[in-house]
């Protein structure tokens, strides 16, 4: 395979990742980038800092214009159409054509969607651009309705902004309390009750259906004095839905609905092509497609081990990282770089979460408690080997865990559920 030139679809930290490898790594030929937003930058912020007014669009940048300038990378403001593997061509909408040695996929993933009467009105929002982000801030401002739809890392996030801009917020999730498997189930409750507390209601169901605003709604129009009551629409907002129903019978008035109920694999343009997918671009190890002249990166790719086995799409930004630095590596037919446990953190109401390895499966749940409320929880196998930790507030100690399960350290229960015990002494 020719490395003369390579050509990176997608711009996300995946593809962002894989094009700056592979220049760290001495590739020379030509390298491009192409994203339908043009310029490469990060997705946390959006429903974090960004979603805030903490943080603006330049500072979402991985680099600024002229780095990519300075290492010869071309970023082409485009939509791919349609990909050749055997020729290494790949077509924009616009008609356009590009030929490429290696093509490596990273079309990320796309929000689900609600499948009810309603959800496709354009006040049903989703959060996963910054071209979404822009559409949600101006309906998170002090009385305005919201409405979150999935109780997931982006729905608690999305929902503690909105709360924080002074929106009124209802969090409709029917798993009570969600991300158990994410962090255990004392963390995952600690996590969840956190929204009540702080005065967002909380649904245990599911929408059935949303309504459209009615044709001359009071709270849409502006009385004389200029002042818009709760609920009304600020100029240039789109007029939010009216009301979510739920199938428990409850009615949620709202002046926007934000949805994060999962995400799916972008496909298409792997299937058009002949790749093999199944809920993802299927990869080896080192990101190679069905296709020797292909690799898939990113929320879009699942791995198949050499004995078949098909992993689980990692969904986080670190894995999608470690994904783009790998696949530079086997194009460039070097030795893949070394990546610990996976790890991903968290924000919600003024506290951060993070976790490493897998919380999830055989093994016991054991739990560190600080001042009456859990603060990290971890996950032991048999063999007394930690498989995973989750902690809230304590960088430190998932940190330490990592190490301890990169090396395979055994560990004692009794001292991880130990306060006075600090994880950096269980991981030398």
């Amino acid at each position: 395979m020719s490395l003369e030139s390579v050509v990176v679809m997608g711009g996300g930290v995946a593809g962002f990742a894989t094009a700056r490898e592979l220049r760290a790594r001495g590739h020379t030929g030509r390298l491009a980038i192409i994203d339908p937003e043009g310029l490469p930058y990060d997705r946390p912020p959006l429903s974090k800092q960004y979603l805030m007014g903490t943080q603006d669009a330049a500072r979402l940048a991985f680099e600024p214009a002229e780095w990519f300038a300075a290492h010869g990378i071309e970023v082409v403001h485009g939509t791919a159409a349609a990909l050749d593997p055997a020729a290494g061509r790949v077509t924009l909408e616009d008609g356009t054509t590009t030929d490429a040695g290696a093509v490596v996929l990273a079309p990320g993933a796309a929000a689900r969607r609600l499948d009810i009467p309603g959800a496709d009105h354009p006040g049903v929002l989703e959060l996963r651009t910054r071209a979404d982000a822009d559409r949600l801030r101006p309906h998170l401002r002090p009385g305005a309705r919201i409405v979150v739809v999935g109780g997931g890392l982006i729905g608690a996030e999305a929902a503690s902004a909105a709360l924080a801009l002074g929106a009124t917020v209802d969090l409709v999730e029917p798993v009570d309390p969600p991300l158990v498997p994410v962090v255990g189930p004392d963390l995952a409750r600690r996590l969840h009750a956190m929204h009540a507390e702080r005065g967002i209601r909380v649904h245990g169901s599911v929408p059935v259906a949303i309504t459209p605003p009615e044709a001359a709604s009071p709270s849409l129009s502006t009385p004389s004095d200029g002042v818009r009551p709760a609920g009304g629409a600020s100029p240039g907002v789109v007029p939010g839905p009216r009301r979510v129903l739920l199938a428990d019978g409850t009615a949620l008035e709202a002046d926007a609905v934000l949805v994060g109920i999962g995400i799916v694999p972008r496909t298409a343009l792997a299937e058009a092509a002949g790749l093999a997918v199944e809920d993802g671009i299927l990869v080896d190890a080192a990101g190679r497609t069905s296709h020797p002249r292909v690799f898939a990166v990113g929320d879009a790719a699942r791995t198949r081990l050499a004995d078949g086995t098909l992993l689980r799409r990692a969904e986080h930004w670190e894995a999608a990282l470690n994904s783009g630095t790998t696949a530079a590596a086997a194009l460039l037919g070097q030795a893949p770089p070394a990546h610990g446990a996976p790890w991903f953190w968290s924000d919600r109401h003024g506290v951060h979460v993070e976790g490493v390895g897998r919380m999830a499966g055989a093994g016991t749940h054991v739990v560190r408690v600080e001042g009456g409320v859990p603060v990290a929880a971890f996950l032991v196998d048999d063999g007394g080997r930690l498989t995973g930790c989750a902690a809230v507030d304590g960088g430190l100690t998932v940190r330490a865990a990592r190490r301890i399960i990169d090396r395979g350290i055994p560990v004692d229960p009794a001292q991880l559920v130990d306060p006075s015990v600090p994880l950096k002494k269980l991981a030398r």
